[in-house]
């Protein structure tokens, strides 16, 4: 196996985890999927309809993947991978598996133990092999806030967006609990909305000095 990092998009941006197909070790282990001796297919979806699939089988302590690649405008391969599984034991009993990454970079092999593989280009390796970012990393502070502020709403039963409605005090939460986080949305939202006033006139300069530039020299 080598090559590991190729297939990601050219330029100065990173692939992003969330671009990519991946692997959750944890879930396989809810599904069955890791029990030595089962074989099946694993598959992902988009508004309910399969986009890809795989094969696997499971040994003692490794799984066997089977799929297809075909890189940027290439010929499809096929591609036979074998990554080995661990089991840590948990403080309070049972055993939590964990992938051994197969990444090979630079010619030293990776060996992380990881939760999750990613496919960004030929084969399924950990998160650093792939040299992959995480979506959150190339938002601003102000996106990050607007994040929090959603994810607020959710938990109260409601829906994301400044233009959705405040939801009500779930039952069973304090007051103070809920008017905090109230506030703290409210802060969060009204910072946002400063901002992109303040985008839009800045904008606007712009537009209007661009405009005033091509008059002159018309």
């Amino acid at each position: 196996m080598g090559g590991l990092g190729s297939g990601r998009p050219s330029g100065s941006g990173r692939a992003k985890v969330e671009s990519c197909r991946s692997l959750d070790v944890n879930r396989l282990h809810r599904e069955g999927c890791l029990r030595s001796g089962w074989t099946g297919a694993w598959q992902w979806t988009r508004d309910g309809e399969r986009v890809a699939s795989i094969s696997l089988r499971a040994d003692d302590g490794v799984l066997h993947l089977t799929y297809r690649v075909s890189i940027g405008s290439g010929d499809w391969e096929d591609i036979g991978e074998s990554v080995r599984i661990v089991r840590v034991a948990c403080r309070y009993g049972g055993a939590r598996p964990f992938f051994i990454c197969p990444g090979v970079v630079n010619g030293r092999a990776c060996g992380r133990r990881v939760a999750n593989l990613y496919l960004p280009g030929r084969y399924f390796v950990c998160r650093p092999c792939n040299r992959l970012a995480y979506a959150s990393q190339s938002e601003c502070g102000l996106d990050r806030a607007l994040r929090r502020a959603n994810r607020i709403r959710q938990r109260l039963g409601g829906d994301p967006g400044m233009a959705s409605p405040f939801p009500k005090r779930p039952k069973g939460m304090w007051c103070r609990t809920y008017e905090r986080l109230h506030r703290q949305t409210f802060e969060i939202e009204m910072r946002a909305e400063e901002a992109m006033d303040l985008h839009m006139v800045k904008l606007a300069a712009r537009i209007e000095t661009a405009n005033g530039k091509r008059s002159f020299w018309k």
